[in-house]
């Protein structure tokens, strides 16, 4: 059982930066996918991004060019750093971890293992 834990939310006016920290409480399969997803008032989850050992595997649209995912060596610990934000970025975000086929790195049913979400506020 692995459990992660998520640190670094907050407020933050539009244009601001934050970075977000996923910590596992084990070392993560080299097969594991890591994800961050993250859930609005009113909206279902969203996919925001994914890495794998290799890397990135993948941003939602809404956040490319914005956003960055990165991991340490030890895949103990995953990042997700926010740049540029906007008010439609609210949402609490949630860092997960599983077996994930064919690089579907948003697919919210394939992550076994959550953390319990940090929250975002962006004010404009």
């Amino acid at each position: 059982h692995v459990q992660l834990v998520e640190s670094g939310g907050g407020s933050v006016q539009a244009g601001g930066s934050l970075s977000l920290s996923c910590t596992a409480s084990k070392f993560i399969d080299a097969r594991v996918c890591m994800g961050w997803f993250r859930q609005a008032p009113g909206k279902e989850r969203e996919g925001v991004a994914g890495i794998r050992t290799v890397g990135p595997i993948g941003y939602a649209d809404s956040v490319k060019g914005r956003f960055t995912i990165s991991q340490d060596d030890a895949r103990e610990t995953v990042w997700l750093q926010m740049d540029r934000l906007q008010p439609d970025d609210t949402a609490v975000y949630y860092c997960a971890a599983g077996f994930v086929y064919n690089d579907a790195w948003f697919r919210e049913e394939d992550y076994r293992y959550w953390g319990q979400g940090t929250q975002v506020t962006v004010s404009s």
